[in-house]
């Protein structure tokens, strides 16, 4: 199984607003940034949606190391909360529905195709790829904007 690092982020003017997205690659062919947005979406869509397209961009199982400053994505899969959330229905610790369900969802089929790692990074920080996702992400969102 290949191993590959990667780094990803989110960004939104607003929360909902417009926003982007994107992830860095560290592959043997070298650096690989990906990178979208959506007019109407959360910072926290954005930062589920960055992982998954990561993810998603491998068609082979992979080892994936995904660094995210994102409590809540890196949070959900290193302790364990996606399992409760199953469990319950999809309902959170306020029996409430799970917000962004689908991403969820999706980034757990991708889950079950790699062996991804989650290590959460401290964000704007001195970890150069966090700081060039950012930048990425910052810069997907602005041709959204209005």
């Amino acid at each position: 199984m290949d191993e590959v690092i990667v780094y990803t982020d989110g960004a939104c003017s607003g929360n909902p607003g417009p926003g982007g997205w994107a992830a860095v690659l560290l592959l043997d062919s070298g650096k690989e940034p990906l990178t979208g947005g959506e007019e109407q979406t959360t910072n926290n869509r954005m930062e589920l949606t960055a992982a998954l397209k990561a993810l998603r961009h491998f068609e082979e199982p992979t080892h994936v190391r995904l660094h995210t400053d994102s409590a809540y994505l890196a949070n959900a899969f290193n302790q364990d909360w996606i399992s409760n959330w199953q469990d319950n229905g999809w309902k959170n610790s306020s029996k409430k529905p799970v917000a962004n369900k689908d991403l969820w969802q999706a980034l757990l089929d991708e889950t079950e195709r790699h062996d991804v790692e989650w290590i959460k990074v401290k964000g704007h920080a001195d970890d150069q790829l966090n700081i060039e996702a950012d930048e990425l992400a910052v810069a997907a969102m602005e041709p959204f904007k209005w």
